[in-house]
Formats: C-alpha cells, sequence, structure tokens
C-alpha cells in the first residue's frame, strides 16, 4: 500500500528494548555444577569488569535482523551487523555514550568516542566494539525521542477529552483540536470541514493558521479536490504536491482557494459517526512533505474526538427537544378535561416519585396500579427486539402479542422499555399513560446517569488535587472528601491500574479506557474512594480495609476491573499510606510506587494481575525503572562505603574479589596478594558494619548487585585497589 493512501489505523509504535536484569545469565560468570563461582577470564587490553559489547540489550521477543532506522538522512546499520569482539574480549565502550545520553546530545556527538578512538591508535576490536556500543546508544536515544514525542500527542488527546467531557461551546472544542493538531504535526495550517446533507457537500467550519478568506469559504462538492475524495470513500488521503496529484478531482474553484492559501503538502482524516462521514480533518504545509504513519494515525485520533463532539453536541440538542415535547404534551394534558384527569394522576404520581427520588422500578408499580395491570422495566437487550424498535422509531407504545411495549429512549440512545403485560385492551388515554411513563423514566435515567459522571467527575478533581499537591489545607481537603463520603485520616492503598489488551484502533482504544474510568469511578464511589484517569489509566485511592493487604488489594481491583471492562487489566498498588490530608503529598509518592509496580508486572508478562511493592522489594523497583540507585547503593553497602572513606581501608574491593571467588577466602586472599588472616579480618569487619546476615542468600544477592551499581555509577576505577597490608 502506498503512503499516498492509507487506511485508518494506528501502526504499533517500536518495541522498547527489555531492560537487563541485574545479575541475568548475560552477565553471569561461568559456575560448575555444585561449585563456586569462576572469575571471568580478563585479557590484559581494558578496563576490568567493563560490560560486553555483544551483551546490549534487545527488545523482547525482536529478531535480531529488524528494526532499521533512519539515522542522520540515512539508513542505520543493525546493530547485529556490526561486528563483534572475540569471546572474552572486555570493553568500556558504553561509559562515554552512556554520559551522552544522560545530557541529551545531540546524534552527531556521537561519532566523537569513536573519532578519537581510531586517532589514538586503538585495537580494531576496540573501535568496533566503540562503534557497536554507538549504534546501540543511538537506537536508545531514538526510542526515548519517540516516547517524548508519544507522550506530547498523549497528552494533547487527553487534554482534548477533557475539553470533550465537559462540553459547553462546540466550537471552542473543535477550534481546540485543529489547534492541537497543527502543533502536534508541526504544519502551516489545520482545518475541518463539515458535510452537508441538504446541498450534498462539503464546507469549512474551523481554520487554524489559515491567511486566505477565499480559502475559509471553501465549499467542495462530493469527490472534488482532495477532501471531496476523503467524505466521498470515508479513507484518509495524502498529497505531497496537490497541484501535481492527478487522483482527485481539481476544479477552478478549489485549486484558486488552495492556491491563494499557498499550500503544497495536505493529509485529510474522515469525521466518522457509526458508518457515516460527516466530515473532514486537515493538515497541509506550504512546502513538499511526506506525512509518516504515526502523523496519519494521530490526525485521525483527533478526527475521532471532533465527530465526539459533534456527536455530543447533538445528543444535547435532541435531549432538549425531548424535554421540550415532554412539556408540550403536559399542557396538553392540562388542557383536556375529564379525560385526561386519569393521566393528570398518574402525572402526579410519577412527579411525587421523581421528586422524592424513585427509580425506574417505582415508576413501573405506580403506572401498574393506574393501569389495573404489570408493569415492568425491562433492559434493551430483554425487550422484544422488533417491537422496541418499532415503538422507538414511532414514538408510541406497540401492542405485542397480549403485551404493549414502550421504547425508553432520550437522544436515539435506546435505555431500555416499559413492558405492560396481560393488557391487551388498552384504550388511547391508557397508551398514552404508558408512553407518557416511559419518558418520564428516560428523564429519571439520564438524571441519574448524569448525577454520577458529575460525581465521577469531582472525585477526580479531589485526586487529581491530591496528586498535584494543590490545596494543601487539611481542613478543606477533609471537608472536601467528606461530601464524597471519603475519609482521608483512614490508612489508604493507591492503585495505577492500566489496559493490556490490544486496540484495534483509536476509537476502540478511547472507549475502552472510557469503560476503564467508568469502571474504576464505579469501584472507588462504592468502596468509598477517589479515581481518576492519569498517564493512559487510571488511579484509585481505596481505603485498606482491616487485616487486608495492598497486594490483596491491588489483586481485587484487577479482578474487578476486568470482568467490568471484559479486558485484562493490570495494578499496581502502593504501600499503604495514612493521614493524607496533613500530608497529602504522600499520595503522588505512592502513585509513583504503584506505578513502578505497574510497570514491573508488565515487564515479568503478569498482564491482568495485581501485585504491591511488598511483593517486588528491589528488584521489583528496579524492574519498573526506579531512578533512586544511590539510594538503594546507600541503603545496602553504604556502611562500607563511609568506612572507606574513612579509614582509608579495602573493604569494597575485598567483598568484591570474595564474591567473584565463590565466598572462598583462599582464592580471595590470592585475587588480592594478601595473608588469609587479613581477609578474615576484613570480612569481620564488614559483618559487624552490614549483619551477621550479610552471607545469607538473598542478602548476598543485594549486597552484589549494590557493588555493581556503586561501580558502574562511580566509574570503571571506583573501587580502587588499597596499598598491600
Amino acid at each position: 500500500m502506498s503512503r499516498d493512501h492509507v487506511q485508518s489505523g494506528r501502526r504499533p509504535g517500536p518495541v522498547d528494548p527489555a531492560p537487563r536484569q541485574a545479575g541475568g545469565e548475560a552477565d553471569a560468570p561461568h559456575r560448575p555444577a555444585g561449585g563456586p563461582v569462576e572469575a571471568p577470564h580478563r585479557p590484559a587490553e581494558g578496563p576490568p569488569d567493563a560490560p560486553r559489547a555483544d551483551d546490549a540489550p534487545r527488545p523482547a521477543g525482536e529478531p535480531a535482523d529488524d528494526l532499521p532506522r533512519q539515522l542522520g538522512g540515512r539508513r542505520e546499520e543493525r546493530a547485529d551487523d556490526v561486528p563483534r569482539p572475540p569471546a572474552g574480549q572486555p570493553l568500556a565502550a558504553e561509559a562515554p555514550f552512556l554520559e551522552l545520553l544522560a545530557r541529551g546530545a545531540a546524534a552527531d556527538a556521537y561519532e566523537q568516542p569513536v573519532l578519537r578512538a581510531r586517532a589514538e591508535g586503538r585495537p580494531a576490536e576496540w573501535i568496533a566494539a566503540l562503534e557497536h556500543a554507538k549504534l546501540l546508544a543511538l537506537r536508545v536515544r531514538a526510542e526515548l525521542d519517540g516516547r517524548r514525542r508519544r507522550e506530547a500527542e498523549l497528552s494533547a488527546l487527553f487534554e482534548t477529552a477533557h475539553d470533550l467531557a465537559g462540553l459547553r461551546d462546540l466550537d471552542a472544542v473543535l477550534q481546540a483540536i485543529v489547534q492541537r493538531a497543527r502543533s502536534l504535526l508541526g504544519t502551516d495550517v489545520a482545518y475541518l470541514s463539515l458535510n452537508d446533507p441538504e446541498r450534498g457537500d462539503t464546507y469549512m467550519r474551523v481554520t487554524e493558521g489559515s491567511v486566505a478568506a477565499r480559502f475559509q469559504q471553501l465549499r467542495l462538492g462530493m469527490g472534488e479536490g482532495l477532501g471531496g475524495l476523503v467524505a466521498q470513500t470515508a479513507r484518509p488521503y495524502v498529497t505531497d504536491d496537490y497541484f501535481k496529484d492527478g487522483r482527485f478531482q481539481h476544479t477552478t474553484s478549489i485549486d484558486t482557494g488552495v492556491r491563494d492559501e499557498g499550500l503544497v503538502a495536505i493529509l485529510g482524516v474522515p469525521l466518522m459517526l457509526g458508518p457515516h462521514v460527516i466530515g473532514v480533518l486537515f493538515a497541509a504545509d506550504r512546502r513538499a512533505r511526506v506525512f509518516e504513519r504515526e502523523q496519519i494515525a494521530l490526525l485521525g485520533s483527533f478526527a475521532a474526538l471532533a465527530a465526539a463532539a459533534i456527536d455530543t453536541a447533538n445528543l444535547l440538542t435532541e435531549t432538549r427537544s425531548a424535554l421540550a415535547d415532554l412539556s408540550r404534551a403536559n399542557e396538553i394534558i392540562k388542557d383536556r378535561s375529564a379525560v385526561i384527569e386519569r393521566a393528570s394522576d398518574v402525572h402526579d404520581r410519577l412527579a411525587e416519585l421523581v421528586l422524592r427520588g424513585g427509580g425506574v422500578h417505582d415508576v413501573a408499580a405506580a403506572v401498574s396500579q393506574v393501569l389495573s395491570g404489570t408493569v415492568e422495566f425491562a433492559e434493551a437487550d430483554a425487550a422484544p427486539a422488533k417491537a422496541l424498535e418499532a415503538s422507538r422509531a414511532d414514538g408510541h407504545a406497540v401492542r405485542h402479542g397480549d403485551d404493549w411495549i414502550a421504547a425508553v429512549a432520550a437522544g436515539g440512545e435506546l435505555l431500555g422499555a416499559l413492558v405492560l403485560r396481560g393488557h391487551p385492551g388498552l384504550d388511547p388515554v391508557d397508551q398514552r399513560t404508558l408512553e407518557r411513563a416511559a419518558m418520564v423514566t428516560s428523564l429519571l435515567l439520564l438524571a441519574r446517569r448524569s448525577a454520577a459522571e458529575a460525581e465521577q467527575r469531582v472525585r477526580g478533581e479531589l485526586l487529581d488535587d491530591l496528586l498535584d499537591v494543590r490545596d494543601r489545607d487539611p481542613r478543606l481537603l477533609r471537608e472536601r472528601a467528606s461530601r464524597l463520603r471519603a475519609d482521608l485520616d483512614a490508612t489508604h492503598v493507591v492503585l495505577a491500574a492500566r489496559l493490556d489488551g490490544p486496540a484495534a484502533d483509536a476509537d476502540r482504544e478511547a472507549e475502552a479506557r472510557r469503560r476503564l474510568w467508568a469502571a474504576a469511578s464505579h469501584l472507588a464511589a462504592t468502596r468509598q474512594g477517589l479515581a481518576a484517569a492519569r498517564d493512559g489509566g487510571t488511579v484509585l485511592l481505596l481505603p485498606l480495609p482491616p487485616g487486608e493487604t495492598a497486594m490483596a488489594v491491588a489483586r481485587s481491583a484487577a479482578r474487578h476491573l476486568g470482568t467490568a471492562v471484559h479486558e485484562a487489566v493490570t495494578v499496581g498498588a502502593s504501600a499503604p499510606v495514612a493521614d493524607l490530608a496533613a500530608h497529602p503529598e504522600a499520595v503522588a509518592a505512592a502513585y509513583a510506587e504503584g506505578r513502578r509496580c505497574l510497570d514491573a508486572l508488565r515487564l515479568l508478562g503478569r498482564t491482568g494481575d495485581g501485585a504491591a511493592a511488598e511483593d517486588f522489594g528491589f528488584l521489583g523497583l528496579l524492574l519498573a525503572g526506579d531512578r533512586d540507585i544511590a539510594g538503594f547503593v546507600e541503603r545496602t553497602i553504604g556502611q562500607v562505603v563511609d568506612y572507606d572513606a574513612r579509614r582509608g581501608t579495602d573493604l569494597l574491593r575485598t567483598l568484591e574479589a570474595y564474591f567473584a571467588s565463590g565466598m572462598s577466602p583462599a582464592r580471595t586472599k590470592d585475587e588480592l596478594h594478601v595473608h588469609v588472616n587479613t581477609v578474615a579480618q576484613r570480612l569481620d569487619r564488614v559483618g559487624r558494619l552490614l549483619g551477621d546476615d550479610w552471607q545469607h542468600p538473598a542478602r548476598a544477592l543485594e549486597i552484589q548487585l549494590a557493588l555493581r551499581l556503586h561501580r558502574l555509577a562511580a566509574g570503571a576505577d571506583a573501587i580502587a585497589p588499597a596499598p598491600p597490608e
């Protein structure tokens, strides 16, 4: 398929490289069965313990010969195409490139270490290792740039969705959509057109960046111009040079408007409501340009939001129209005399039910008394489909055998039906009564839905304020929480939840996220907690029941949300937090901890599960990308580091040699060229600093990881040998 004719949908992004697990097989020295770990052979060249070039991380499940990249205008060599150094050759090639990555250097800066090595006459194996490390670093840099771009795109989509959720002015929402589309795609102009069913063409509705009045007033016939072709075929189209493209029909008026605006490259995607095209969203440049697939998919996402905004505005109009119809019908009833008195009684009963907070089943019971029959409320999928559709289309109750069916609908949405059973002979007044009861039922359902959505928004706003630490007044926070039946003085757990199922397209992905947010809001309301949409998923603040653990709450939430949305939902939980009104900053820290647990679960392949930080310990934090490496090193071997610094001793190097020698004092003394008694004295000192359990397997693993991280953080010479004793 050519890039000029692109189907709707989102191309999957690049696979994230799987981080190396500390202590994994690629770094482990050979261990004979049942024997101690042998020290790896180190040739004379190169610094000790440098990572090997062939140990570079590769995305999980990715073949070695894929993922081509375009770097600096040329095709990037695959990392595995670079000649690797011989087995056993030590390397410290990654160090300069890690420094470049850390400070965000430009791409051409990555050539400097290789050029420097060649100028210094370094061996070919060393230069090959530098080339390999350079390519890996450039791949990581490209991945980071892509992630930052996707984060900006998602942020704009979330902001637009937030505007849509609080829709007040349709023009303002559409203007925001084209502004963000233009900004993210970096185009000169963005604009949106809508179809006119009466005239059979499409016209400009909103423009951003346009300077030509004639262009802003264009109308395109179906099939005319690129926009007319998109509106007619319901498919996105892109052209690098509009005036040289012969795939669509050029007309004088359209070409004149485009020429006045100075446009050259144009991308158009359809605005869809179900199977119908209601308009087109465009991004255009005043120079030749190739639009990438990701940009086409992003513009499609904005088009979906624009279509949703238009549909929401139409639904509001239809709802107001339905309310106006109900008001007019009520006036007609009041004007009628004796014939309407019975219906007026029903109206009074229903009004009383509404005022005292009655539900749809109360309405059905009241109508049952008036009509001397059995009236039930049925869900849309439980009522006779043919009769229900006929009632909705006709706006009246429809007979179905011995029963009568009255559709409960609002704004074109079918909410259910009122079913009058065993009453085949129904006079017009009673039929009208049943129909009015159906309309009242629809209003009750809409009112309850609106109230629930309003409460969900309020809960989300309070949780957003806690996460952003906007309101530090404990009294105000407690008052806001109490109105939502939440207690900030109780012990809570912060949960980070995210969908893990594949999204077929942007519309389905947005719908799945909306369902996840609705399910999370319902869960928070039933458990007297809070919920909000955040970072592509949802965050919940739930009270911790007595006797339960954070892990149990996380797993329960994962099951509940997964059942509600019919997809796998992964949930990471923080450790319990208390006294949130006085310490609102604890919520943000707990949410970060919950997200790290969520990332760890996904990296371990435990999607659809729930876990807390206590389930992973330091390993889970490392897998989830925790950057507090210095804190981990300090907690694990900080006392030994401080002791060496104060006394000028060599305990750190002794520990490294001890573990590298399979925890054998005899081999350790050979490695250090000291007496075995000296090794014993040093290890005894380590035991007094770290505790008697420092050689237990789990603790020893932590210490070895901390030693390695300390060396990597401080450089290859971080643990310099001390003078012989």
